[in-house]
């Protein structure tokens, strides 16, 4: 944890100014402002959603904020019952205020005499018999948990997918992404989509982006790794490029109901 605690520090110095220079040194180096709404307390704890277990098992993990991703968005968190660290881009920090001091003062007790416990003993039934308990009516009104209690329902829904390749990469799952990748990539020469030649001249081509994505079962455990190579539609222009398509895709069914209506109709096909 040393090492993370040093980065995280080095991190907080190069976005506070001095008194020699006015400046920072993050303001230097990106000629811009630093944005502090994404910085935590180090070694703050956190609720993160557990991607593995099965239906019984909780839905989130309490673990320590350690750190910062050096490129990309994203924080380090220690996982206190499994001992290991783990890169994850959305968590739910815990407050001041979600814990309670579990100190108990310490309780003294006297001795006391054996007359002095029947006499209490003896008045102790006697106000028994003479007390008559009311009858209680059950309250109507209806009660919600404290708002503490929220961040469980929040945990459930975060999706910690890569939304690009160099969040892919430093994830503990990143041999896994490269083998997806990879499988993709070979799906592509196989099926011959396209045919690498060189753009025209003055012409800037689509770029293409990698879609992450993880299959769980029915248990809760994660049984495939799934990349997609696509094109970014919304960077094409009407009147030069909009009109294109990439790669057509229809659906099996489909085809063969065109084939029997060919076949119907004794069309050529």
């Amino acid at each position: 944890m040393i090492s993370y605690a040093l980065k995280t520090t080095t991190k907080f110095l190069n976005m506070a100014p001095s008194m020699i220079v006015p400046q920072t040194p993050y303001e230097i180096c990106h000629s811009k402002l630093a944005s502090y709404k994404y910085l935590g307390v180090w070694g703050s704890p956190a609720y993160v959603k557990r991607l593995v277990g099965n239906k019984l098992d909780s839905r989130s993990s309490l673990c320590r904020f350690v750190g910062y991703l050096k490129e990309t968005a994203g924080y380090y968190f220690y996982d206190l019952s499994e001992k290991k660290v783990f890169v994850l881009r959305n968590a739910v920090f815990l407050k001041k205020g979600f814990f309670v001091n579990s100190r108990h003062d310490e309780v003294l007790l006297e001795e006391t005499s054996e007359a002095a416990q029947q006499n209490d003993a003896t008045s102790f039934e006697h106000m028994i018999s003479t007390y008559s308990v009311p009858v209680l009516h059950r309250l109507t009104r209806e009660s919600r948990p404290p708002d503490r209690y929220r961040f469980l329902g929040l945990t459930s829904q975060l999706d910690n997918d890569p939304r690009t390749y160099g969040e892919a990469m430093p994830d503990i799952n990143s041999n896994k992404w490269l083998e997806a990748m990879r499988f993709e990539m070979d799906s592509i020469g196989s099926n011959q989509v396209w045919t690498l030649v060189g753009p025209p001249k003055g012409v800037k081509p689509v770029e293409c982006k990698w879609v992450y994505k993880r299959n769980f079962g029915t248990d809760g455990e994660v049984t495939a790794f799934k990349a997609r190579l696509v094109a970014k539609g919304y960077t094409q222009r009407p009147g030069v490029d909009f009109e294109e398509t990439y790669s057509p895709v229809a659906m099996a069914k489909s085809i063969r109901i065109l084939l029997a209506i060919a076949a119907w109709y004794d069309y050529e096909i």
